[in-house]
């Protein structure tokens, strides 16, 4: 019987973790972008082109 007590509390303070970093997401804006998500697939991705290039050609 001390063992489901123990199993009770323990499952207690897990959940009140859970919900402490919930709540502290939300109040850090972590959910405020509802929209983008959805439709990322829909967008092409960009090549990289402003980024310098190395050339594996040498100078002489």
């Amino acid at each position: 019987m001390s063992v489901i007590i123990l199993l009770i509390g323990a499952s207690i303070l897990v959940a009140g973790g859970f919900l402490v970093a919930f709540i502290w997401s939300v109040k850090h804006g972590q959910y405020e972008d509802d929209y983008t998500p959805g439709v990322r697939m829909l967008f092409d991705d960009q090549k990289a082109s402003n980024h310098p290039t190395t050339s594996t050609k040498t100078k002489k």
